[in-house]
């Protein structure tokens, strides 16, 4: 399964009191699918703020994406916990809502060895045939998967297709180069992207999609057509807001910064969930100078 080179990771619109906007959730797939151009959409991941949506939003949040979408883009369902069972549990639902794939992050908390990290994430991928991305991303799970997990997992398991790795670019390197045909390594880190793409990476599950995927799809496809020179400079004018939507100015909990800059984008996406909190006002003064230019 080829999720394509752009997945942006998309936010979950809240109301005045913290539900799903639902016509608003209609609006923010529609522009990363028809402006920003995205591949694919991850439902319900981090920049979904999953730790506080419960099941049945999320199975109501994959149905609709599912429908609104209507094949125009790839729908991946973020299903992934820290219980072997619940994400099983998450995932059924999934497929029961007609998604294209599910992305399953490395347990958190209770850190699990690597043999454990093997039979997680195999149990998961054996309960259905929809194609799993992996997600390695330690700065939030203080667990990291090694890369011999990560390439047992993409030989013995046939529907494990792709990752998602954060942990650093020499381990995008390192899969990139030993991965078997077919399966996809995908940077999770905006500013990565193009390093990512250097070292054989094939694409990036971003959060700035939702601002300048546009110039993401261009900056993809220079590198791959075979302007670099191009490509660093597409890379150069958007470091800015790849860092700034999670430095602003210093580091500031996703998806704060990608909320309110679509705020100033026209998109009612509302705030985020308890324990997180709004952006303050040097973080949103900080936010509304690095995307200025995109506006």
């Amino acid at each position: 399964m080829d999720f394509g080179r752009l997945v942006t990771a998309m936010v979950t619109p809240f109301d005045a009191e913290l539900g799903i906007a639902w016509p608003e959730t209609e609006r923010v797939i529609e522009e990363l699918i028809e402006v920003q151009k995205s591949d694919s959409l991850v439902i319900a991941g981090t920049t979904g703020e999953s730790p506080t949506l419960s099941d049945e939003e999320k199975a109501e949040l994959f149905r609709f994406a599912v429908k609104k979408a209507n094949g125009r883009a790839k729908i991946i369902a973020g299903t992934g916990s820290n219980s072997t069972s619940h994400s099983i549990h998450l995932t059924k639902l999934a497929e029961e809502a007609g998604v294209d794939g599910i992305l399953l992050v490395v347990p958190y908390y209770n850190k699990p060895n690597q043999e454990g990290l093997y039979r997680h994430f195999k149990a998961i991928a054996q309960s259905t045939t929809l194609p799993v991305m992996l997600y390695n991303v330690p700065s939030r799970t203080v667990t990291s998967m090694s890369v011999d997990t990560t390439l047992r997992l993409a030989n013995d398991v046939s529907n494990i297709v792709a990752t998602k790795e954060c942990a650093s670019i020499e381990q995008v390197a390192q899969l990139a180069s030993h991965a078997p045909e077919g399966f996809y390594v995908y940077s999770g880190d905006d500013a990565a992207t193009l390093p990512a793409l250097s070292v054989g990476g094939y694409g990036i599950v971003s959060v700035a999609g939702h601002i300048v995927g546009k110039d993401m799809k261009q900056m993809i496809q220079a590198y791959v057509d075979g302007h670099v020179q191009l490509a660093s400079e597409w890379n150069a004018k958007l470091l800015p807001v790849f860092k700034g939507l999670f430095e602003a100015p210093h580091p500031v909990p996703n998806p704060v910064a990608v909320k309110y800059a679509m705020q100033l984008r026209g998109f009612q996406v509302g705030g985020v969930r308890l324990p997180l909190i709004e952006a303050t006002q040097a973080e949103k003064e900080f936010v509304e100078q690095v995307i200025k230019p995109f506006l």
